[in-house]
């Protein structure tokens, strides 16, 4: 269940409205359907009355209050998306993603996973170290 909502679990940020991005058609994929869905939601960025959740509260949402299948989905998803950092050439949403790994993830991150904390606290220090070598332009 935990590997099918890390597979979809962007989906409803990012393609809200697309065919087979729905309640119903998640829930009737398999049994696993309604867990997966319920998952989904619990690491989905929450609009209410059109506002769309801050991006810290979301994470410290997460991470405070979160299942530990939510705070483990959100984990593995920040390894992800810290390895591909690489590849990201402006500077200030960089800087932007490393500062909320550092305050809304790591501090919650070792209660979850030790190994996925670790990994995690490796990625954010390598990728500040790299920093200087960015270019304020984006270019290498």
């Amino acid at each position: 269940m935990l590997l099918k909502a890390a597979v979809i679990h962007d989906l409803f940020e990012n393609a809200l409205g697309m065919p087979g991005v729905s309640r119903e058609e998640i829930t009737r994929i398999d049994a696993d359907g309604p867990a997966v869905f319920d998952l989904v939601m619990e690491v989905t960025i929450r609009i209410v009355n059109g506002v769309r959740e801050p991006k810290t509260e979301y994470l410290l949402r997460v991470m405070q209050t979160g299942s530990l299948r939510a705070r483990t989905l959100k984990l593995a998803d920040r390894i992800s998306n810290l390895t591909a950092l690489g590849f990201v050439h402006d500077l200030d949403f960089v800087k932007r993603y490393l500062w909320e790994t550092r305050s809304c993830i790591l501090p919650y991150a070792a209660q979850v996973n030790p190994d996925m904390f670790r990994e995690l606290s490796d990625l954010v220090d390598n990728r500040e170290q790299l920093l200087p070598l960015m270019r304020p332009d984006g270019r290498d």
